[in-house]
């Protein structure tokens, strides 16, 4: 079973020590690297929560008293990165002001949401956790292992430095615009309230540099601006909702006359403008929506947006926008994009390392290469086949999902509610009041 609530934390933690030093070697099965041809009859060596080796049966030295593992039969693919994903719930802005730079999706994650082990379930090992886009700036989103965790502290990533790996959630078109309150009313104002912002942290970072360390002539502190700065020196990368082709080209714009790094997120109409993309030198991360509505901006998506755009030389990632697409479906989208056009190589890395780059965590997952994170998934078929499943998905050396177990079987093939003994079955739980106001309206003719 994946999530061991009732065990004390200390024998938790002795297993993972045991499970990361232990050496396992995997034989026999397709090994799809992503760095390099598939590999038909493979070996993967795993120690220390890393890849040891990877390459053909043969080629690849068995370290004496390895722990081996027959998956002769198996395909064995990097864990899947998804670049834009709301499992966990994370929250962000309110509807306080249409720009809150200064809100973490960190203080909002429930690491032990079932929708983790769906995840997990899907093949997913990475993933961006972004708050709504509801808003021009709706806060710093997180990227996180999918390990099996307690606290927000045991799914995070971090970088190099020790800061929280993360970028930072912005947002165009029909979302942001409002009628009421501080937010735009059309797409004008909306970038003009983004470019006012932005203006204010090119100048707070002025001032902290004429200050040059001494504290009487620092600026006083602002959250939101110093997450702003942050992107403008390049240490956060903004991952952006947009869909129309005009709002897209109204992200470049900005992303260019304040020099920050961009993600184009959704994307819609990318297919129509994917030159001016490519030419931006913009990363993308696409959405595959099977069952398109309720959202005008959109009426134009395309299964073909991620091949137009991969022939015109674009990265391109795809996600799930967990739960628009369930991540338990997440290899279908690449057979969707497959089927749109997509060439097979593409839309695989487009799972993997694709993601990884769009992320920044590509040296340490997205592909099966010697000394990157050991998260891989093992599969009974091949990844883009309606007919296979996961059967086993493993973060940095450790097991986190089986299908032979009963719990996780639960969590892969169960409904919406599998698993989460939360989970209230009632259709309009959390709007219980709007219920109650729209049955007055309707029986009193408004009258409150």
């Amino acid at each position: 079973m994946s999530l061991r609530p009732l065990l004390p934390l200390a024998v938790l933690l002795a297993a993972g020590v045991c499970a990361q030093e232990k050496t396992v070697v995997f034989q026999g099965a397709q090994l799809i690297p992503i760095a390099g041809e598939p590999i038909a009859d493979g070996v993967l060596v795993v120690t220390g929560g890393k890849i040891a080796a990877v390459g053909p049966a043969g080629r690849v030295a068995v370290p004496a008293g390895a722990e081996i593992r027959d998956v002769r039969g198996k395909v064995i693919m990097p864990g899947l990165v998804d670049s834009h994903s709301h499992i966990g719930g994370p929250a962000g802005a309110d509807a306080s002001n249409p720009i809150q730079p200064d809100v973490r999706a960190l203080d909002s994650i429930d690491a032990q949401s079932p929708s983790i082990q769906k995840a997990q379930a899907g093949g997913i090992t990475t993933a961006n956790l972004m708050p709504g886009s509801g808003h021009l700036i709706s806060g710093q989103t997180v990227y996180a292992k999918l390990r099996d965790g307690r606290t927000i502290d045991d799914i995070l990533i971090r970088l190099d430095d020790g800061a929280i790996a993360g970028g930072l959630k912005m947002a165009n078109g029909t979302n942001s615009i409002r009628p009421t309150g501080n937010f735009p009313g059309t797409r004008g104002k909306s970038a003009a309230l983004v470019r006012e912002q932005y203006i204010k942290a090119q100048e707070y970072r002025a001032k902290i540099e004429r200050a040059k360390g001494d504290p009487e002539k620092m600026p006083a502190r602002d959250l939101a601006l110093e997450e702003l700065v942050e992107v403008l020196d390049g240490r956060r990368v903004v991952q952006h909702h947009t869909h129309r082709h005009d709002d897209i080209l109204t992200v470049l714009r900005l992303s260019k006359e304040f020099g920050f790094k961009v993600v184009l997120h959704h994307i819609s109409e990318g297919w129509k403008v994917a030159d001016e993309i490519a030419q931006a030198g913009a990363a993308c991360s696409v959405i595959i929506v099977d069952s398109p509505g309720g959202k005008l901006e959109a009426k134009e998506a395309s299964f073909e947006t991620p091949a137009v755009l991969e022939k015109a030389g674009v990265l391109v990632g795809l996600h799930t926008d967990d739960g628009v697409t369930d991540s338990r479906h997440f290899l279908r989208v690449a057979g969707l994009a497959v089927r749109g056009g997509m060439s097979r190589e593409g839309a695989l890395r487009a799972l993997t390392i694709a993601n990884a780059k769009i992320l920044g965590l590509e040296n340490r997952v997205g592909s099966l290469e010697k000394g990157k994170d050991a998260d891989f998934i093992i599969l009974n078929g091949d990844p883009l086949s309606v007919y296979t499943h996961v059967e086993q998905t493993w973060v940095e050396g450790r097991k986190v999902f089986d299908l032979a177990d009963p719990q996780d079987k639960l969590y892969a093939l169960g409904g919406a509610g599998a698993g989460d003994p939360r989970r209230m079955q009632l259709c309009c739980f959390g709007n219980a009041w709007d219920i109650i106001a729209a049955a007055n309206a309707q029986l009193f003719g408004g009258a409150q």
